[in-house]
């Protein structure tokens, strides 16, 4: 028998080392994005049988700075601006490294717990939560929504005499979740998981400010109540992702009340705009929310996998979420109260409020941003993104050949080339293609969407490098495709 382990844990600082020239070079983002054009080359050298002897150290290093690394995801340059994602910081990046090391595990009573705590207190400070609220940190704003509307549905069981957590959903009882047609997508996946079903979600209209149509809302929940059928949870969502729209959450709060339903917010994307002066307004109600989510990994620019799930009563959360005591965990600790070992005690405890049991320690990346940046810097930091998008829909109104889709509220500025000769299909099969042409030239790269059939162009600003020379610029090279493009369909047709 082998008494030593062959997976090398002493040099681990030099083989950091090696790998930073590496990482820094990536960060440069100088050339064009080769990742896709070259993947045959770097799948061929990556896949390999697996090593029944191990190659060493030195041989994973070598492929991760020659192979891997050089063909990462550039979601970090400072034109990219597609969907609501984006790559960390330094402060950020460090504390994860870290925490990998000396905080793998987010119990006990060592600095990394008291970090994960520390750091939603910062969260509910910034963005003016009661201090009172249960929050948890989680893998992203998935399992952020699961935990709020896991919260729902325990409470509304328990106003029929259920515990749905402990005996399950009973036969004959239907409940509903209400939200507008723009809502994330992972809010009916939340549904199925929670055996409330994704047709038992009603999707509402929206205003033509792609908001939730209160009226529709209300009518729907008079009729529901009239069949007997009782609302679990309304959806309120702070930024949609397709166009960042802010649901009335005020009103939507209102009519929770009067028609007994819990109010879950969905900020995973935009909740971080209530910093914008200009739109705070828009958040009115927040706080009178039973659950909210968001994720740090968005635009605080946070190591990905990191979201939060706020709950205002914690006993109903644990409810729901309770993992139940057992000997190995509540029993190993100290018994006296005496505590002389880091593990006489778990320290601030989530397994009661969370998906997860064993997690890694995420609070530490928030704390290091925020303690870099402080509350002002993401407040500048939301105002100039919001700013880019207002900048990008003026220079979009004075241009004669592109059109603004919709007005931005938060960073997402939806808009299209149009040349006035084209139009229907012909032109969303142009803009199709102007966007496929940006993402292999690599210099500019938002995403798109469709908008009353329209199809868009949609940049979203929460990139800490994005400058303002990369929003004009995306707006010059829209155009220049699109005449480019509209001179080819011209000949193509003659």
């Amino acid at each position: 028998m082998n008494h030593v382990d062959l997976a090398d844990s002493a040099d681990m600082a030099e083989a950091i080392a090696k790998i930073l020239p590496a990482i820094q070079e990536f960060y440069r983002f100088e050339g064009p994005d080769l990742a896709v054009r070259r993947s045959a080359d770097w799948k061929k050298h990556l896949t390999t049988p697996l090593p029944q002897q191990g190659k060493g150290l030195d041989s994973v290093l070598n492929d991760l700075i020659q192979t891997v690394i050089p063909n990462g995801l550039r979601n970090g340059h400072p034109g990219f601006a597609g969907w609501v994602t984006t790559s960390p910081t330094s402060s950020g990046t460090v504390a994860h490294l870290a925490a990998s090391v000396a905080g793998s595990q987010r119990y006990w009573i060592q600095a990394f717990n008291y970090l994960e705590a520390l750091g939603l207190d910062w969260l509910k400070e910034l963005l003016d939560l009661p201090p009172a609220w249960q929050a948890t940190f989680t893998s992203g704003g998935s399992s952020a929504n699961l935990i709020g509307l896991g919260a729902a549905r325990q409470w509304a069981f328990e106003q029929i005499g259920v515990d749905p957590s402990m005996t399950g959903i009973p036969d004959g009882v239907r409940f509903h979740i209400y939200a507008s047609v723009e809502v994330h997508h992972v809010v009916n996946r939340a549904a199925a998981v929670l055996g409330i079903g994704r047709r038992n979600v009603v999707g509402i209209p929206t205003d033509r400010d792609h908001r939730i149509d209160l009226s529709a809302l209300e009518d729907r929940l008079q009729q529901d109540a009239a069949e007997g059928i009782r609302p679990m949870a309304i959806v309120a969502t702070a930024g949609t992702v397709n166009v960042g729209a802010i649901d009335p959450i005020n009103e939507m709060a209102d009519l929770a009340v009067k028609y007994g339903s819990w109010l879950h917010v969905d900020g995973a994307y935009g909740l971080f705009g209530k910093l914008d002066q200009r739109v705070a307004h828009l958040y009115e109600g927040l706080n009178r929310a039973d659950s909210a989510a968001v994720d740090p990994h968005k635009w605080l620019a946070a190591p990905l996998g990191n979201g939060v799930a706020f709950v205002r009563d914690k006993n109903i959360l644990g409810r729901a979420f309770t993992l139940e005591p057992a000997a190995y965990l509540e029993g190993s600790e100290s018994q006296n109260g005496i505590l002389q070992s880091p593990f006489d005690e778990f320290g601030e405890k989530y397994f009661d409020f969370n998906l997860d049991q064993s997690a890694p320690s995420r609070g530490v990346a928030v704390w290091a941003i925020l303690k870099e940046i402080g509350a002002q810097g993401m407040a500048d930091r939301v105002v100039r993104h919001n700013s880019f998008a207002r900048l990008l829909a003026d220079i979009v109104r004075n241009h004669p050949k592109l059109d603004l889709v919709t007005e931005p509220v938060l960073s997402i500025c939806c808009f299209r080339f149009n040349d006035g000769i084209h139009s229907g299909k012909e032109l969303n099969g142009i803009n199709a293609e102007i966007a496929a042409r940006l993402r292999a030239e690599g210099q500019f790269v938002p995403s798109t969407t469709v908008v009353k059939g329209i199809y868009a162009i949609r940049p979203c600003y929460i990139n800490p490098r994005t400058r303002e020379e990369d929003v004009t610029g995306l707006a010059k090279r829209v155009a220049e495709l699109g005449t480019e493009l509209g001179t080819e369909l011209g000949k193509e047709q003659t």
